[in-house]
């Protein structure tokens, strides 16, 4: 399937986030590469960007509170424990839709910079520590024909400025052996 490489109608565009980090002075670099729809064509089109490579995760519960859980790309998590961790009901996949209409974005660009496009609706976010223990954090901005190098604290800030407040936790116990 090809996945359309755009923002949706009337939302952020990868220029207005960089113009929005700049002005909250965070540092950033952007790397243009073919669309990306997996972690393994993430891993084959990239090259050598330094820092951790993340994907962002997009739930919503069987309560219907939505979350966003951003992670190292190789981690897979067990829903079940997850739910657990964060404290959540029964975790499911946001529908497309879903993403589209909340977060601005096609599924597979899914990111925590996608909350520019803030509609209001009371995610929880959750970043894994390990992401935090890095130099760099690379995430697609809105887009995923693109990489955004970051440092992780300027992505808590961003996300903060945004009117999130996202917790760093520990999410090892959650994942998949």
């Amino acid at each position: 399937m090809n996945r359309p490489t755009t923002t949706m109608p009337g939302r952020a565009t990868p220029g207005d986030l960089i113009a929005r980090l700049g002005e909250l002075g965070i540092p950033c670099k952007t790397h243009e590469h073919q669309p990306v729809h997996t972690v393994a064509d993430n891993r084959a089109l990239r090259g050598s960007l330094p820092g951790i490579h993340c994907k962002t995760l997009f739930f919503k519960d069987k309560k219907a509170r939505l979350w966003l859980v951003v992670v190292e790309e190789s981690r897979e998590l067990d829903l079940k424990a997850l739910a657990r961790l964060i404290g959540s009901a029964r975790l499911s996949f946001a529908r497309p839709e879903r993403v589209r209409d909340i977060l601005g974005v096609e599924p597979g660009a899914v990111t925590p910079l996608a909350l520019i496009n803030d509609t209001g609706e009371d995610i929880g976010v959750y970043i894994d520590r390990a992401i935090m223990e890095t130099d760099l954090v690379n995430l697609h901005p809105l887009v995923n024909n693109r990489t955004t190098a970051l440092h992780p604290h300027d992505l808590l800030r961003f996300l903060t400025a945004c009117g999130y407040d996202p917790r760093v936790v520990d999410l090892t116990p959650a994942t998949r052996t």
